[in-house]
């Protein structure tokens, strides 16, 4: 059954036959001005948050001097402990030479 079942209000290509656009006929004025204000209503939420946020004073956060260093996690491999090892012989070497 490939087919799809067909309804009186589309024709055999399926695009809108004249009946079905006479039973939408009474209500594309009110479809309209229901879609006008619900864009309307959300355009007006949206630039009142825009409105909100742009009035933020950050003036009292104290920003510090310099970042916050990331706590050290523990090694919890024998890898990172062997990586780790090697990098700081790495810098040792160089700091010789």
């Amino acid at each position: 059954m490939g087919i799809l079942p067909r309804s009186s209000y589309y024709d055999k290509h399926y695009r809108q036959s004249a009946s079905l656009i006479r039973a939408r006929q009474p209500y594309l004025v009110k479809n309209i001005f229901t879609g006008l204000g619900l864009c309307a209503f959300t355009i007006s939420v949206y630039a009142w948050t825009i409105n909100a946020v742009a009035q933020d004073d950050f003036s009292d956060v104290p920003i510090p001097d310099a970042p916050a260093q990331p706590p050290h996690s523990p090694h919890t491999g024998v890898e990172k402990t062997v990586s780790a090892a090697a990098l700081n012989k790495q810098k040792e070497e160089r700091l010789k030479s």
